[in-house]
């Protein structure tokens, strides 16, 4: 998505007026039903049927199975109540309907749908329709279900491939953990959840959000705003981990813990190790913390591969700038049998959001969300 275009949308947005636009007729959309999910309402287009069975919930409300009549189509729609309410929140969702909108990519979660509400007043929920897989990834490694060597080589090269399209745009994912990859039954793999997404441009990554998890880099633990490409690789490196032990790596109480529990892993740096995070007070956390030595990951890993030990030791490093990029992961020896250069995509332009200043309103926002629906009925 250009700049240019972003810039026209918010420009539009702002000098319009949201009434106007919202009054657009509904002629083009098939007559609106409610459902009860376990309490919830679900108001949506006749065309989308039952059985509308709820999927999962998260701090965005609740995502629920149906299947469109029109096209026969499964889908997954997720509701998110009082999306206006705060300007942070709000900004979030049209960041990730622009960013999806603006992706196409097999191993990428798809926006099939922007569900507008039947009428401009009751404009508060979001309902955003997706592809609906059949499970995501933490499911899987939390089933009895032995993950063969060939599964994680088939998971992890699906998440390189698809990192390396959202990389190639420009954007960061900023929350790969294995309820954020979805898969079917046939192990088809896609990244979804790129509501804390951001570009390399973005400066406040996080600031707003109290939202911290196991897959966090160092660096990111200590200073939120320097997430970087090579943070959303030592995600992946906790996830191709977990896999292997169908355990978190990292089962963190709080963020020094987690920190203590990645130094007994890697050993604890030295000075010159931690002369990228220029902080003092990051300093002073690794002084207070237990010295531990390096542990070999090959005992840490017991049966696995040689390749497969290398390749996590890769990601698995402490300094940013040291970590294995992307590029490189995909074309590591390990994923020989499935790496195709010809076959991994990149995204020929990249990703601008142009959304981020104050002067950006919930108004503004809910015009530009309103809009995004209207392609969609338009289309």
């Amino acid at each position: 998505m250009a700049t240019d275009q972003t810039s026209s949308d918010l420009k539009n947005a702002s000098s319009s007026s949201c009434t106007s636009d919202f009054d657009n007729s509904n002629s083009n959309v098939s007559p609106y039903v409610r459902h009860d999910v376990f309490g919830d309402v679900f108001e949506v287009p006749s065309k989308y049927v039952p059985p509308i069975s709820p999927i999962g919930r998260g701090y965005y409300g609740l995502l629920c199975s149906a299947v469109n009549a029109e096209t026969g189509e499964k889908v997954a729609i997720k509701k998110i109540c009082d999306a206006f309410d705060s300007r942070i929140n709000a900004r979030r969702i049209l960041k990730e309907i622009k960013l999806l909108q603006s992706m196409d990519h097999e191993n990428i979660i798809a926006i099939k749908d922007i569900i507008r509400p039947p009428k401009r007043e009751d404009f508060r929920d979001v309902y955003i329709v997706y592809d609906l897989m059949d499970t995501d990834l933490h499911q899987v490694i939390r089933s009895d279900q032995k993950l063969t060597d060939d599964h994680i080589q088939y998971f992890l090269y699906q998440i390189l491939r698809g990192l390396k399209y959202v990389q190639s745009a420009n954007v960061l994912h900023c929350g790969l953990k294995p309820n954020t990859i979805f898969l079917n039954a046939n192990c088809d793999l896609k990244i979804g959840s790129f509501g804390m997404a951001r570009t390399d441009s973005d400066t406040d990554f996080m600031k707003a959000y109290g939202i911290i998890t196991h897959y966090w880099a160092p660096e990111v633990l200590l200073n939120r705003s320097a997430y970087s490409a090579a943070a959303d690789i030592w995600s992946v490196g906790c996830i191709f981990g977990e896999m292997m032990t169908k355990t978190p790596l990292f089962p963190r109480r709080d963020y020094v813990h987690h920190l203590e529990l990645i130094t007994e892993l890697l050993g604890t740096p030295d000075y010159a190790s931690l002369e990228f995070l220029q902080s003092d007070n990051a300093l002073r956390i690794f002084e207070q913390l237990p010295q531990y030595p390096k542990q070999q990951l090959r005992d840490r890993f017991p049966n696995r591969s040689p390749l497969a030990i290398d390749l996590l030791e890769k990601m698995l490093v402490f300094e940013p700038n040291k970590r294995i990029t992307v590029d490189e992961a995909i074309s590591h020896p390990y994923l020989e049998s499935l790496h195709d250069t010809n076959d991994e995509p990149i995204c020929s332009t990249p990703f601008h959001f142009d959304f981020e200043q104050d002067s950006v309103t919930e108004e503004i926002i809910k015009e530009l969300i309103w809009k995004e629906s209207v392609n969609f009925i338009n289309s």
